[in-house]
């Protein structure tokens, strides 16, 4: 839970806690770069759209009522929001579904203990526009390419806002072969460097709100890395 919450604090007080946190940031993405790994960036991953949205000004109380479930997973774990890039596990072996229980896709089985915990609570979190026909972009830090790329979409009739996610909610919509390190369109972003690949989907006869789940089977080694996006169609 984040140190801010339930109390108020004096100016001097949320000087140092600005400057701690942009301590923190720099940290994170300074001495982080060469360990970095990557996300779906459009539609952004829950965690990454937080951080797009609130990194830069996460100390806004607005947080609460604007994105409030990007407020719950803030009042969790701050690091779910700075570590948008860390969403994997290892060792899979292939085996998602053996590997990440029903109820905690999004976290990718509670990777990092209860670090992501909250990405998996149901609710209205922020959603992007879709066609039914549309391209998602996962973006490689660090360059490492993949063995391939699945995206899927929840099937009509389930509600994010509501439902848990399970394996048997979702869809194949689309994939990738091999993509070898350093493939896609660099980026120039300063906080994201590396590169990212689209995969087309197609998600016929979706309306409504849906999750949109990815898995990046990295290349480089037995990592696998997960994320779930919000989406509405029509």
């Amino acid at each position: 839970m984040s140190v801010l919450a339930g109390r108020r604090l004096s100016p001097l007080a949320r000087a140092v806690a600005a400057v701690a946190a942009a301590v923190m940031f720099m940290m994170v993405f300074s001495a982080g770069t060469a360990s970095a790994h990557g996300s779906t960036i459009d539609p952004p991953s829950r965690n990454y759209g937080c951080w797009e949205r609130w990194g830069h000004d996460f100390q806004n109380p607005e947080m609460a009522t604007e994105d409030p479930m990007c407020w719950q997973a803030w009042q969790h774990d701050t690091n779910a929001m700075w570590q948008w890039n860390g969403v994997y596990r290892e060792g899979v072996g292939g085996d998602h579904e053996g590997a990440i229980p029903d109820g905690q896709l999004c976290s990718a089985g509670r990777t990092g203990g209860d670090r992501y915990a909250a990405l998996d609570v149901p609710g209205e979190w922020h959603a992007t526009p879709v066609a039914n026909e549309f391209t998602v972009t996962v973006h490689d830090q660090a360059l490492h390419g993949a063995d391939y790329y699945r995206v899927y979409v929840t099937k009509q009739g389930f509600d994010p806002t509501t439902d848990e996610l399970g394996w048997g909610d979702l869809e194949l919509a689309g994939q990738t072969g091999v993509v070898p390190p350093g493939e896609g369109t660099p980026s120039d972003d300063p906080a994201l460097g590396g590169v990212s690949v689209s995969i087309d989907v197609e998600a016929p006869g979706r309306t409504g709100r849906h999750i949109v789940y990815m898995i990046w089977q990295a290349s480089h080694f037995d990592q696998t890395f997960y994320g779930c996006s919000d989406v509405v169609f029509g």
